[in-house]
């Protein structure tokens, strides 16, 4: 038996439960003020209770898994009980504030610390988003903090992507939260593979269901996706932009014009053509190309030869072209090739930077996110937080 008091017990507890982090918001619970007592009544018979964000919290049970799980393995303890609630109005409103602020407000400007990427091609069906989702889980990896929104409204995919489908499990088979939460005003985005993701197909009834909107609800959305949705403290966020140049192009350089681009290409000069005025377009509003991609760069053959399905040099000539006139030329990131593994993963949402690191199209893609982080992000627009003396 325990000789510590019940006090020192409970205490003991309280401090065990800083390690239980929320699975959406992904800040310990007692932080975020959802332990609302814990008390022993000095036979190690611990009670708990915790107070959840909404009615019908998806992440409910894991939350008072994770309670009792580390509860349990604080020395002394021999029961625990756990009753759990709901915040009131109140609570919820102060959480909010806490973790946004009291205004609702466009996070990404000039002045965050967070590094806005967009990803963009001239023309569909190039794999923009089968690259992007690829990114998103490459840069997680390296020990970064990502978010994604999904822009691509009318053609949403990165859930598929990533997985995040009815029914779908995380690695321990534990069932995954793959639609939004909202606490008030507030969206908590499912997370998948390390990676915050927000898509207009989380909204909808099922994957088929069309949306068909025109500039001012694709501007609301974009909108709502920025300022609503609550990412936390990011060091990178991908947006997946539709291809070409119309509605939600012209917003995001309205909204984001220190955002920095990534044009992806196919190797064939008729693609690369139409390439080269995606990123032309975005420099109009501000935004910087730091890169081209170029995919389905070719089929490696069993002898060691590559079959260029799609011709080649594209990519090359797109950031040729990007160059031309600008005091940093903008790189070719990488040439991705032709891969049945990448275009399984995206099939089964299993990203193939995670299931095939030896695949040649892996490779490159982990390329490309070696050289945005090496790149970093520039000064250039924000302030530093100096003033003279």
């Amino acid at each position: 038996m325990s000789l510590e008091t019940p006090d020192d017990l409970a205490e003991s507890v309280r401090r065990a439960l800083s390690r239980v982090i929320d699975p959406e918001i992904r800040k310990p619970i007692t932080e975020l003020d959802m332990v609302r007592s814990v008390d022993s009544n000095g036979s190690g018979s611990v009670s708990i209770a915790i107070a959840l964000t909404i009615v019908g919290c998806p992440a409910a049970s894991a939350i008072e898994n994770d309670v009792r799980r580390t509860a349990e393995a604080v020395p002394g303890v021999e029961q625990v009980s756990i009753d759990v609630g709901v915040m009131t109005p109140a609570e919820r409103t102060a959480l909010i504030e806490r973790l946004r602020g009291a205004k609702r407000e466009m996070p990404f400007t000039p002045d965050s610390m967070t590094r806005v990427i967009t990803i963009t091609s001239g023309k569909g069906g190039v794999g923009k988003s089968t690259i992007t989702a690829n990114l998103a889980v490459s840069l997680a990896r390296r020990g970064l903090t990502v978010g994604l929104v999904d822009a691509d409204v009318h053609g949403f995919s990165i859930p598929g992507l990533l997985g995040l489908v009815p029914g779908a499990v995380d690695e321990e088979g534990e069932p995954l939260i793959v639609t939004p939460t909202r606490v008030g005003d507030m969206i908590l985005p499912p997370i998948a593979h390390g990676v915050k993701v927000i898509s207009i197909g989380m909204f909808v009834d099922d994957t088929q269901t069309a949306v068909a909107w025109r500039g001012p609800m694709l501007h609301r959305t974009l909108g709502q996706f920025l300022t609503d949705v609550y990412f936390g403290d990011l060091d990178v966020l991908l947006l997946d932009l539709p291809p070409g140049t119309g509605d939600i192009a012209i917003s995001v350089g309205q909204l984001l014009p220190h955002a920095e681009v990534v044009v992806v290409t196919t190797p064939q000069p008729a693609a690369a053509d139409v390439a080269e005025r995606s990123g032309r377009v975005a420099r109009q509003t501000g935004q910087s190309v730091v890169g081209v991609i170029e995919n389905m760069a070719g089929l490696p053959q069993a002898d060691g030869s590559v079959l260029d399905i799609f011709g080649s040099g594209g990519g090359a000539e797109v950031a040729r072209r990007l160059s031309e006139g600008e005091d940093s030329p903008v790189p070719l990131l990488a040439s991705v090739p032709l891969s049945i593994a990448l275009r399984d993963g995206g099939d089964t949402g299993h990203p193939i930077v995670l299931s095939d690191d030896a695949d040649p199209a892996s490779r490159a893609i982990e390329q490309a996110a070696d050289a945005l982080v090496r790149k970093g992000r520039g000064l250039a627009g924000r302030k530093l937080g100096l003033s003279p003396r």
